[in-house]
Order: C-alpha cells, then structure tokens, then sequence
C-alpha cells in the first residue's frame, strides 16, 4: 500500500494542480494532505476486478501487509515488531495432515519454471507457477536466474532432510514472514498461490536427492 499510496499521491497532486483551489493553496504555502481513504477511492475508481486480479486483493491488506508497509524494506523493520509478525504468521502455517511432506521433484521443477498466474487474463482456479528462478538459483544447469533471494542450488545436501529442516522448509515456502518479517517473498501457501501438492512437490525439488538441486 505504501508504493500505491506514492503513486496515487503524486496523482493527485498533478490532478489537484489543476485546478484553481490548488494554486490558490500552493500561493498560500499551503499543502494537501492525502490519506488512505483517499488512494482506496483513488484505485477503487479506476481499476476493475477481472478472473483473479481483483481490486480488493490489493486494497484489503491484512495484519502482516499493515504492519509491513510501515517501514521501505525489511532491513528497516524494528526488531519488536519483526519478532511479533514473525510469531503470528508462524502459528497459521499449516502443516500436511498426513505428514507427507514431499511429492515429484519433477513436477517441482516444473512449478518452479512457471511464472504465470493470477493475472487478470488467467481462468480463475488454474494452477499458479512459483517462478522460483526470478529470485533463486536451484540447478547447476539453470544460468538465468535471479539473485533477490540466495542460492538454492546443493539446498538438501547442505541441510539434510532432518524432522527440523523439512518442517522448516515447508513453513518457509507456506508463509516467508513467518521466519523473516515482511520478507520479498510470497506467501505461497498462506495466500493460496500454490496448492498443497505443489508446495510437496517444490519441497521434493529442493530437498530429494535426486533431484537437480542436490546434483
């Protein structure tokens, strides 16, 4: 909300300077100020819902995006505050019923490979992709990749598959904040993005040893 709130600012500046009540204020060393309420009716009034893409999935923050959008990045969360997001997103992970963690690291791969999803062009319920490799490495045989977040590549030889790593890992990729507060990286699980399956078979990727990352 922070960045919208820039943008439909800088807007409404340019809009307002338009007309003969803002000059005369700029004259007066005057300012306006623009509040939330008015960058909700400002987004709210020109964008349309459409398949996935909806208005509201961008106007209606929850707890954790409130806090979040406080502060330009998480470097600059305070430490306080980190630790209570932390804490309440780490108790809504939801865990395999059947504890089965792990699916087809190939099916994983594939996930990984997809960026596509929720987009307003998108059928509503079709899978999203995960688009692993905008952020992370994970092969040796993967040379375009992106470096927001760090190398995957070697993830299960260098951690093992201990009862610890796997439930870290899966509470990782359900909900980032919950171990790293306001984290870049989506809540794959928390929000929906991907399935239970595919998040079993992203943690077959990461963690099977016959998968590519453990090569």
């Amino acid at each position: 909300m922070k960045t919208l709130h820039k943008m439909a600012l800088a807007s409404l500046v340019l809009l307002a300077a338009s007309g003969a009540s803002a000059q005369t204020a700029a004259k007066a060393g005057k300012t306006t100020r623009v509040t939330d309420a008015d960058v909700r009716q400002m987004i709210e009034s020109s964008f349309t819902s459409k398949g996935p893409a909806t208005v509201e999935g961008v106007i209606n923050q929850d707890a954790t995006q409130k806090a979040c959008s406080q502060y330009p990045d998480r470097l600059h969360v305070p430490a306080a505050v980190a630790k209570k997001v932390e804490a309440a997103e780490l108790k809504q992970v939801k865990y395999p019923a059947d504890n089965n963690f792990l699916g087809d690291w190939k099916e994983g791969e594939k996930i990984a490979q997809n960026g596509r999803g929720m987009q307003f062009s998108d059928q509503v319920g079709t899978p999203n992709g995960a688009n692993c490799y905008a952020c992370h490495q994970l092969t040796k045989a993967e040379i375009s990749f992106g470096n927001i977040g760090p190398s995957l590549y070697n993830y299960g030889k260098l951690r093992g598959n201990s009862p610890d790593v796997v439930r870290y890992t899966w509470g990782k990729i359900w909900d980032s904040n919950a171990y790293s507060a306001c984290s870049n990286m989506p809540r794959f699980g928390h929000k929906g993005i991907l399935t239970e399956q595919q998040i079993r078979d992203v943690m077959a990727l990461l963690l099977d040893p016959a998968s590519p990352v453990n090569e």
